[in-house]
């Protein structure tokens, strides 16, 4: 089955800090042709904006596919973590990054998996999927093996998945598309956001507008069980709302919605 595709909501996170910001926001979002989002960039929820949410994406047709919310308050306020995703009917419940404290040897990444696994073996008795957003930093080596290899190892399947960035795969001197296939199985969602060379900088740019190979990219996530694909821009010159109907263009016209 040909995975779907959503928006980023971090890219449009100046937008969305009042539930009067959100209607508006996601009824522009569904107007460039989006049917679904991934809710990130807000802050902690809580109940006002948990149920803002859930009003205006009923009301627009828009499903949350997916979220990243802080690992403190999955820690320290799990009970109501599960109840606004399943308020939501959203399955996916997203980390963006692990703390630097993690990321200084391989046996603090090994730490930071065997807590994510109890997290989401929890999370999965619940029905709901526990998944990891990488950046560039795990693509540093302990010994013969970068972090996010280290991860791949020692995260269990049945608990924790993975949530490939493809800029940030590059970003770390790997290969997007083989990195989606290394996962095969483990990854429901993906980031979509591509790359591009300005002024001899690496910058975030448009889908299609950079330098990734998106036919390869594309193809990987068909053949292994991606669901979702979230298009994300973090930054940039270019309008943000601007931005995500270009990169809605550029996969539309590969065949995607």
């Amino acid at each position: 089955m040909e995975f779907k595709i959503a928006a980023q909501m971090f890219t449009l996170r100046e937008y969305m800090q009042t539930p009067e910001q959100m209607k508006v926001t996601l009824k522009k979002v569904k107007d460039m042709g989006y049917k679904a989002v991934q809710i990130s960039g807000i802050g902690n929820v809580d109940e006002t904006k948990a149920q803002a949410i859930a009003d205006i994406t009923k009301e627009l047709g828009l499903k949350v596919c997916a979220t990243h919310i802080s690992l403190d308050q999955l820690q320290n306020e799990f009970d109501w973590v599960v109840k606004f995703h399943k308020l939501w009917d959203c399955k996916y419940v997203g980390i963006g990054a692990m703390s630097s404290e993690y990321t200084k040897s391989k046996e603090k990444y090994i730490e930071f998996a065997n807590m994510l696994n109890e997290i989401g073996q929890k999370l999965k008795e619940n029905d709901l999927v526990l998944i990891y957003h990488n950046h560039r930093f795990e693509f540093e080596k302990f010994e013969d093996k970068v972090g996010l290899e280290i991860l791949y190892d020692y995260f269990d399947p049945k608990y924790v998945q993975f949530e490939i960035d493809t800029y940030w795969i590059q970003a770390g001197g790997a290969n997007p598309a083989k990195w989606i296939s290394k996962v095969n199985g483990r990854m429901g969602v993906v980031h979509f956001k591509d790359m591009a060379i300005k002024n001899n900088e690496q910058i975030m740019g448009e889908i299609g507008s950079g330098n990734l190979e998106w036919d390869e990219i594309i193809k990987a996530c068909n053949e292994t069980g991606v669901e979702w694909a979230a298009v994300e821009r973090d930054s940039g010159d270019k309008d943000a709302f601007l931005s995500l109907k270009e990169s809605y263009d550029y996969l539309h016209s590969k065949g995607l919605e």
